[in-house]
């Protein structure tokens, strides 16, 4: 249909000039760049969902100890590579104050977002049992992590956990474990696409595991705190953030500042390992490092080689956050609650034009409204849907990018979405139903 509310022509112009074969297929990036460029020739502003990136300003408390501390000079002087003392201390606090974990202050490492941590854990596992060699991702997930596996040359293998909720995921989890290869699970929780969020009895089940068949858990929490069903940021009480590191000590914990504290722009992470693991030596890890030690090597054998520590003065920034959040000054969860309430608003949109919502259950309950949620529209996989939507100035991801075996969805991202747009999202959606009658 040429009668498209962004002009047809120049929106194939420019999808032409790209280079990408079909929208849908493309990665976030390259979606980006398209429509900053389509934005750019029309005049027209798209509902962005794209990029799953922060929509609200950086936590004051973060700036400000940022600010002073290079005003001291900090921006002259290497930090130490496992982090500054203080800033490791606030780690340590917060995963007690809200996870009700005990970690050391030693195994709490700040790292050049969570990607870099992620980096750094893939190269580490993949050497600590040398008959173990394939990483499993409980899909969806975050492409990139899959891309870092690729640039590392390391094996992975992924399913997608969709039709396995609750007792079914023991048997499927068995069947990989048996097998002898998997040195490591990742996932994320809440979930990047889905935002399902595991439940304590899957949590339970995939601990109970790892340590029956001693595989290490990588536990992404970047949307720390962000299922909105319940209040996770309430000072060491319950309920504390779910997490696996309840059921198991083979943990790697991996936080974010990127989305809890709207630090994106800093490059400033956790990497929080277990004392357990932290302390335990591999033999095999002597292939390729001087010392067997797990936290040793991952500080000066892996961490070291990568970026020699992250930014000084980020790392004041980011214990400026935490200190605030550990002494009670500052309730994190307050700044970003918007998510879940434009989430809310927009899937309604979605769903009173003809759209359905892909993964909408957590186990028997009905998926939170938060930073990202899924949608499908019928007669399209995700990749046709998102190659029609574009000309109705709507941009987002195929879920076929993340492992997602639902094809047929796109992720949506609320965060760069302002409410003052909801009225145009509205029209455009119901622009793309009436072109695209239903049955």
């Amino acid at each position: 249909m040429k009668n498209t509310p962004i002009n047809y022509d120049i929106v194939s112009q420019k999808v032409k000039e790209s280079g990408v074969a079909q929208v849908g297929s493309a990665s976030i990036r390259e979606i980006k760049k398209l429509v900053d460029n389509i934005e750019k020739a029309t005049g027209d502003k798209f509902i962005r969902m794209e990029m799953g990136i922060p929509g609200i300003p950086a936590s004051q408390y973060g700036v400000k100890a940022q600010i002073k501390a290079l005003e001291d000079g900090v921006a002259a002087i290497y930090p130490d590579i496992q982090g500054i003392p203080p800033l490791k201390n606030e780690i340590s606090r917060f995963v007690k104050n809200f996870l009700d974990v005990d970690v050391a202050p030693e195994g709490c490492i700040p790292t050049v977002g969570s990607m870099q941590g992620g980096f750094a854990a893939f190269m580490m596992l993949s050497r600590i049992h040398k008959e173990k060699d394939t990483t499993l991702f409980i899909d969806p997930g975050f492409p990139v992590h899959k891309m870092q596996h690729k640039v590392l040359g390391l094996k992975f293998d992924t399913f997608d956990v969709y039709n396995y909720r609750g007792e079914k995921l023991r048997e499927k989890l068995e069947e990989y474990f048996s097998k002898g290869n998997i040195h490591s699970v990742l996932y994320s929780n809440p979930n990047n696409p889905s935002w399902i969020c595991f439940t304590e009895t899957e949590l339970q089940i995939i601990g109970e595991l790892a340590t029956k068949y001693d595989v290490v858990i990588m536990e992404d929490l970047a949307y720390f705190a962000m299922d909105f069903r319940k209040d996770y940021s309430k000072l060491g009480e319950a309920p504390f953030q779910p997490s696996v590191a309840k059921y198991t000590d083979n943990y790697m914990l991996f936080i974010s500042s990127s989305k809890s504290f709207s630090y994106a722009g800093e490059r400033i992470g956790m990497m929080v390992i277990s004392d357990g693991l932290y302390q335990r030596k591999y033999e095999d890890l002597l292939r390729f490092y001087p010392n067997a030690g797990f936290g040793y090597s991952m500080i000066f054998g892996t961490m070291y080689p990568l970026s020699s520590g992250t930014s000084h003065s980020a790392q004041y920034g980011l214990h400026g956050m935490l200190k605030a959040v550990n002494d009670g000054d500052y309730n994190f969860r307050e700044d970003v609650e918007i998510y879940g309430e434009k989430a809310k608003v927009m899937k309604k949109l979605f769903t009173e034009n003809g759209f359905s919502i892909v993964y909408d259950k957590d186990e028997d309950n009905p998926i939170a409204d938060g930073f990202y949620f899924t949608f499908a529209y019928p007669g399209f996989s995700g990749v046709e849907l998102l190659n029609e939507l574009v000309y109705y100035g709507i941009s987002a991801i195929s879920l076929s990018i993340t492992g997602s075996e639902r094809h047929e969805g796109v992720r949506a991202c609320v965060s760069l979405v302002k409410e003052e747009q909801f009225a145009d999202l509205k029209f455009r959606l119901e622009e793309f139903n009436k072109n695209n009658p239903i049955g």
